[in-house]
């Protein structure tokens, strides 16, 4: 395109692309509507950005990446996201992973050129973060479902509900159990992608945390639990699957979740 976009307030140009890509949280999207309302040059740049996004979702112009080359770029994302959580200060954590979540979204949205993307591919598959062990792609599933806001697509606590809806999504039938008795409330589900696969993602949680519950068909395994990036993970089997429930709540809070769940789905 030769036209140029038209520019944005700086301090509102990466809030614009995640608007115009549905990517805002209710809030945000409040706050940028309220600005719009006062100002001309982001409003253009609105418009330019419509006009832009439709001439590239034409027939033939657009290229769209592979699911597998997206699911490890967002893992690479969440990874970064994970570790810098890990270390920065307890109250600012959830803010500023959340911000720099936009950020990174932004800078991804409108690529000038199929050179620059390119590049970007080269970087992030070459990335050994990206191959790291599975605990990596574990946690950056758990982290990216609630940066993205995407932390179910059924939400009920309603297990019978749930259970169905995984029906020709997945090509098995996870098990699925509500532990509200318990202290931990089924959230709904969600499919994920992790290790090379489609996978089952419960949501549970303890006290306001959020515990993803990953399962997949696998060979038996030891029970484990590990710390990583200042996360708890577990590790189980039965059935003919594998479970791995990714959590900040305390290990003994986890452990208990896991025995919990293997009592009620009778593994």
């Amino acid at each position: 395109m030769s036209e140029k976009t038209p520019e944005s307030c700086p301090e509102w140009e990466t809030i614009l692309h995640c608007y115009v890509d549905d990517e805002l949280d209710a809030v945000h999207t409040i706050q940028f509507e309220q600005h719009l309302a006062t100002c001309p040059q982001c409003t253009a740049a609105l418009e330019g950005l419509k006009d832009m996004k439709r001439v590239v979702g034409r027939d033939g112009v657009k290229w769209k990446a592979p699911d597998e080359v997206r699911a490890r770029i967002m893992t690479a994302i969440s990874l970064e996201e994970a570790r810098r959580q890990a270390q920065a200060p307890g109250t600012r954590r959830r803010e500023n992973a959340w911000w720099r979540g936009l950020q990174l979204f932004g800078q991804w949205s409108f690529m000038p050129s199929m050179a620059a993307l390119a590049a970007t591919l080269m970087l992030v598959l070459g990335n050994p973060q990206v191959n790291a062990p599975i605990q990596n792609e574990l946690l950056a599933s758990h982290v990216r479902s609630m940066l993205a806001n995407h932390l179910v697509d059924v939400q009920t606590s309603d297990q019978h509900t749930v259970k169905p809806w995984f029906n020709g999504k997945i090509d098995f039938s996870p098990p699925v159990v509500d532990l509200a008795a318990d202290g931990f409330p089924l959230i709904g589900g969600r499919v994920d992608y992790i290790n090379g696969r489609v996978v089952a993602a419960l949501v549970y949680r303890r006290h306001g945390h959020v515990i993803n519950l990953f399962v997949w068909p696998g060979a038996k395994v030891e029970r484990s639990e590990t710390m990583h990036d200042g996360y708890n993970l577990v590790e189980w089997s039965g059935g003919g699957l594998v479970f791995w429930a990714v959590s900040d709540v305390s290990p003994p809070d986890l452990a208990a979740f896991r025995d919990n769940f293997s009592r009620a789905a009778g593994l």
